[in-house]
């Protein structure tokens, strides 16, 4: 039997909690703390029976490994802290609020020789799985259409923040499209973005409609919005959220020279005949195959387990995988500010977005 990788996480609010929950349930890990400053926070997880340290440096000695799941701001002194005690980590999406943050802990990681991932669990999905080796039946890529729109509810704005700069969709929710579409796709390495209030009236977008263009000369288009009522959505395709209603409807559309794939019921149009794939001829379709529903989180948590035991993994999201996805999404978000576009290293290292 495989020992369990004692393992703490940092950071106790919703995010943090849910990973603390997932570690409770597995068997590649023991959840040794919880590292939460706020006290009254720090009751609320005590009451919930699980065990809690005010910092870093109270975690029980035993632990080997870290999740980073503090506000963002806090991405970089935590997740070094974290290093520094000579643990491998997973610092939740983004990986850091800004690119010279990020940067520096990718060099702290390798400096220390120790593993660094970013939490960009969409990946751990077997339908995402599936789809890289579906997309190689459609050619050579073309294009994508993207469209992420949920309309959340007026009493969540009631929080302050949340309609103040840096909450808006752009920044709250776009980075895991773009690390998606790298992971399943290409690189992203050009941005364009035009937004508005006009539906909300805050300060900060409801709505965006951004154009990419991919290293292997694609393009792609997609519109985001937590304003619209649709059923179009991760979220709402996957089901992984029980705080979103699930639809199981397609919410990316990938296009290549042989043929077509819905994301995620990887739905596939391609050849129906032998010959030129032409407009005159109709495409065949087929059904996607059905996956066990899987918890993402949980499947991230023992694929880093296996890794930091000395194990080799391809699909959770490297230090430097997060980095590309929070460069791309500052970059749509300083396209919108200056009305032009943003190519991949165009984005100043001090630009948080705001």
């Amino acid at each position: 039997m495989t020992t369990p990788l004692p393992l703490c996480v940092i950071g106790g609010g919703v995010i943090g909690l849910r990973h603390a929950e997932v570690s409770a349930v597995s068997p590649r890990i023991e959840l040794t703390a919880i590292v939460e400053p706020d006290e009254t926070r720090q009751k609320d997880l005590r009451d919930m029976g699980l065990p809690v340290v005010t910092s870093v440096g109270d975690v029980p000695d035993r632990t080997r490994a870290a999740i980073v799941a503090t506000p963002t701001p806090a991405h970089l002194a935590s997740t070094r802290a974290a290093l520094e005690r000579g643990w491998p980590v997973i610092a939740e999406k983004p990986l850091a609020e800004t690119l010279d943050a990020a940067r520096a802990l990718i060099a702290a990681a390798e400096a220390a020789d120790l593993p660094l991932f970013t939490g960009h669990h969409r990946r751990c999905h077997p339908f995402s799985l599936s789809a890289r080796d579906a997309l190689g039946q459609i050619g050579a890529p073309v294009g994508v259409q993207g469209l992420w729109s949920l309309r959340k509810h007026d009493t969540y704005y009631d929080v302050p923040w949340r309609t103040q700069p840096g909450a808006g969709p752009l920044l709250t929710n776009l980075s895991h499209e773009i690390d998606l579409l790298g992971f399943l796709f290409g690189r992203v390495t050009e941005a364009t973005a035009l937004i508005s209030s006009a539906r909300r009236g805050f300060e900060i977008e409801d709505s965006a409609a951004i154009s990419l263009r991919f290293d292997n000369g694609a393009l792609g288009s997609f519109l985001m919005s937590d304003a619209g009522a649709s059923p179009w959505a991760f979220e709402a395709a996957s089901g992984e959220n029980p705080a979103i209603a699930a639809s199981g409807e397609d919410y990316l559309r990938f296009v290549g020279t042989e043929g077509a794939l819905a994301f995620p019921s990887l739905t596939f149009w391609g050849r129906s005949a032998p010959g030129e794939i032409e407009w005159s001829k109709p495409l065949r379709r087929r059904e996607g195959q059905s996956f066990d529903r899987v918890d993402p989180l949980l499947e991230q948590i023992e694929r880093f387990a296996r890794v930091v035991a000395g194990g080799a993994d391809d699909v959770l999201c490297t230090g430097q995988d997060g980095l590309d996805a929070l460069e791309m999404t500052l970059a749509v978000a300083l396209s919108a500010r200056q009305g032009a576009p943003v190519a991949r290293g165009a984005v100043p290292g001090d630009y948080s977005g705001v």
